[in-house]
């Protein structure tokens, strides 16, 4: 692990990290257009789609906690999470999974979404993954050069698909192929 990550562990998130996840989360559907969620959610809202990432298998969550809280609390120290879900609910689409990473805004710029994005690359080499999908809100230059850099090309752009903060934003999709 580079020093710079020298205090951060990369693990499975648990129903403890819940509220920090919500946090995150609500950071980005109230100031900035990456998620196209409109209406901030509780921590019960999203308990479902916390349970929907197991530990593993080929939907999985998880997050990059700065270790000196693993001792003393869990779920305090949370510095973004990464996911893969399902690409489409048709079985046909099983192999392929849908990725993305979400970093605490004080985490930003920090490496964290590269760490977390190398762990669940790493954790999907043993599934049944044939490809991982990424949808970037543009323009988000950040996310562009981190897909970039893990092997994701651009495959296509939806213009003007989403309608937030009073404007249309476009979502560039990026392709990675898996277990090559």
């Amino acid at each position: 692990m580079p020093p710079e990550h020298a205090e951060v562990q990369v693990r499975a998130g648990t129903e403890a990290d819940l509220e920090a996840l919500t946090d995150i989360y609500n950071h980005y559907v109230r100031e900035t257009p990456i998620t196209f969620d409109t209406t901030v959610f509780t921590p019960e809202e999203r308990r479902s789609w916390l349970r929907s990432h197991p530990e593993d298998g080929p939907h999985r969550l998880l997050v990059a906690q700065d270790v000196r809280f693993v001792d003393t609390n869990p779920a305090v120290g949370i510095l973004g999470y990464a996911t893969s879900s399902p690409f489409r609910p048709k079985a046909a689409y099983s192999t392929s999974v849908e990725v993305s990473v979400y970093c605490a805004p004080a985490a930003a710029g920090r490496g964290i979404g590269t760490l977390l994005y190398k762990a669940l690359f790493e954790a999907l080499e043993s599934e049944d993954v044939h490809r991982a999908y990424a949808g970037v809100a543009l323009p988000n230059e950040a996310s562009v050069r981190l897909h970039t850099r893990f092997g994701f090309r651009h495959v296509g752009t939806y213009e003007e698909v989403g309608r937030k903060f009073g404007r249309y934003w476009d979502v560039a999709w990026y392709e990675r192929p898996m277990n090559i």
